[in-house]
């Protein structure tokens, strides 16, 4: 994942042979209900796991990228883990 001032980006990769399965951006979702940071982040989140559950994915490893783990992050996290994906 990537966090900007504005926007907040997530990729699912596969270290192994480095290829993205699935990604999500803020940029995407703007135009979605959730009006605010925080709450845009949480339908990143979502929308991640439901496209990484449509190729059969549930299981993740979910790497802040160096960001503590609260606010937007955590936001994220949740709004994945509320998208059925398991880390």
């Amino acid at each position: 994942m990537f966090r900007s001032s504005r926007h907040i980006y997530a990729q699912l990769v596969n270290d192994l042979t480095g290829v993205t399965l699935a990604s999500a951006s803020s940029r995407e979702s703007a135009k979605s209900d959730a009006k605010g940071k925080t709450p845009a982040c949480a339908a990143v989140g979502k929308l991640l796991a439901e496209r990484a559950k449509a190729q059969g994915i549930v299981r993740v490893c979910f790497d802040r990228g160096g960001y503590l783990y609260h606010g937007r992050v955590k936001a994220l996290a949740d709004g994945a883990r509320a998208g059925g994906l398991e880390f």
